[in-house]
């Protein structure tokens, strides 16, 4: 997309640039009408460093910060907290960064570890208690609502592992939670489920060729699907301290599927062609086969020589591109064979769908449109229709960019898209910030309302949609 309007070169310019201030603000003005039965909130994390980086930043390094807005009664209020991590009040008190970001050599003569845990990647609600989780395998963070208050650390009774990796999945069905974590040294992957109750119920190693980069897993009925991708830290560099990402062409992905309370032997591996899968749309079965929707980069690592020639300006964050695409992959149990499908030729990542039909076949999701600009920044919402094999896009007026949606259920829903997308969006050359409220029937029409936010929303990461009846379940850090 061309536009005249200036674009950050940083993740910290332009409305990449931190919100240092906290408020609260009620009765926001609001452009259209707010649905009855939107009730609830809305609440997105992101990256937001509170003191100047102490060297290179990368937009992963961020101090984490909670923006939301609570739905009532067809009115609207706004917060924004940062997450009072451990390492955000150690450097509260110090008064300055004490730690380097990814792209600095770790530095693991630090008392506190060689990174921050930031708690600023995802949100996750789940047995009565809304968790921040980190992309790199922290300990979740419990946060109070509406006021997003950070209550501590949620240690699951001291049985927790190293932590919990940023995108755990909750089957709606039967309440469990099922999460990875992953380290540069054995076990490199752990996989585990929590009950609905929220006790952790089962923790295995799983055994993997060395360390990788792990992101994202997808649940079904019976199993959850794993990942071993060909872009991971350099192992000979790793071994002299150094931290130094390659991506290797000459691997397959394998996706491996475990039964539910499985063990490592019990994982069957799938192989398909090389590439990096930061985000899932959901996975179901269909008899013996094993169905994955998804967003694969094919050639995941910037300035590798090996990368084809692109046809556009992609977005890069440090030594990651990203070049996005709709995947479908199939996993077929009975001869061990796998088929990957690209689905689409736009760029578009940051999926998100009805979270009530998780690990069961869904027909409709939304992904952000990607910009051909040098950092990341979405333009529009997409809509996909698997059944019938097309999309529909609400497009941002010139000079806005938005952030995931989440979708949020009507009341009574008829149908799996009955219900409304939002999100936050941002004038890139003013900072005037507004949430918008969707039709995610008609996703193409003008939404149904706009709320003016009275302070500028930076771009963020991942939200949660937080229901009435969510909030009125939640339950104190500590309690069963």
């Amino acid at each position: 997309m061309t536009t005249t309007n200036p674009l950050p070169t940083s993740y910290l310019d332009g409305n990449y640039a931190p919100q240092l201030e906290e408020i609260s603000a009620e009765d926001l003005t609001v452009e259209g009408t707010l649905p009855d039965d939107l009730t609830g909130v809305f609440v997105r994390n992101s990256s937001n460093p509170r003191f100047a980086p102490k060297g290179r930043y990368h937009w992963f390094d961020g101090d984490g910060m909670l923006h939301a807005v609570q739905f009532a009664a067809g009115r609207a209020t706004y917060r924004n907290r940062f997450i009072r991590t451990r390492g955000l009040e150690a450097e509260l008190e110090a008064g300055a960064a004490l730690w380097g970001g990814i792209l600095d050599p770790p530095d693991f003569a630090n008392p506190r570890g060689p990174y921050k845990d930031t708690a600023n990647t995802d949100l996750v609600y789940h047995a009565g208690q809304l968790l921040a989780t980190w992309w790199l395998g922290g300990k979740p963070y419990v946060i109070d609502l509406p006021s997003l208050e950070t209550c501590g650390i949620q240690k699951y009774e001291g049985k927790l592992g190293k932590g919990m990796c940023a995108h755990p999945k909750v089957d709606p069905r039967t309440g469990e939670m099922m999460f990875i974590d992953y380290a540069p040294f054995p076990p490199y992957l752990t996989y585990g489920v929590i009950s609905a109750e929220g006790q952790l119920v089962h923790q295995v190693p799983i055994e993997l060729p060395g360390p990788r980069l792990q992101h994202d897993i997808a649940i079904t009925e019976r199993f959850t699907v794993l990942m071993d991708l060909p872009m991971y830290f350099d192992p000979e560099k790793l071994a002299e301290g150094r931290t130094v990402v390659r991506f290797y062409r000459d691997q397959p992905s394998r996706f491996g599927l475990i039964p539910r309370r499985g063990t490592s032997t019990d994982v069957r591996w799938f192989e398909t062609s090389p590439g990096y899968v930061y985000h899932t749309v959901n996975a179901w079965e269909e008899g013996e086969r094993v169905v994955m929707i998804g967003c694969k980069i094919r050639n995941p690592l910037a300035k590798d020589p090996s990368n084809p020639t692109p046809t556009q300006v992609l977005p890069t964050i440090g030594m990651l591109q990203l070049q996005p695409f709709l995947y479908r992959w199939t996993f077929d149990l009975s001869t061990g064979l796998a088929k990957e499908e690209q689905l689409d030729d736009v760029l578009a990542e940051f999926p998100r769908m009805d979270n009530r039909a998780l690990g069961r076949r869904t027909r409709f999701s939304y992904h952000q449109r990607v910009v051909a600009a040098p950092t990341l920044l979405f333009d529009g919402v997409i809509k996909y229709d698997l059944d019938r094999g097309t999309s529909e896009t609400h497009q941002y007026p010139t000079g806005w960019y938005g952030g995931e949606t989440a979708f949020c259920p009507r009341a009574n829903a008829a149908t799996e898209d009955d219900g409304y997308l939002c999100t936050f969006v941002a004038n890139e050359a003013t900072g005037a910030s507004e949430l918008y409220v969707i039709d995610a029937r008609s996703p193409k029409a003008a939404p149904i309302a706009r709320v003016q936010i009275p302070q500028r929303v930076p771009t963020g990461y991942h939200t949660w949609w937080v229901s009435d009846d969510d909030l009125r379940a939640q339950r104190p850090l500590g309690a069963r």
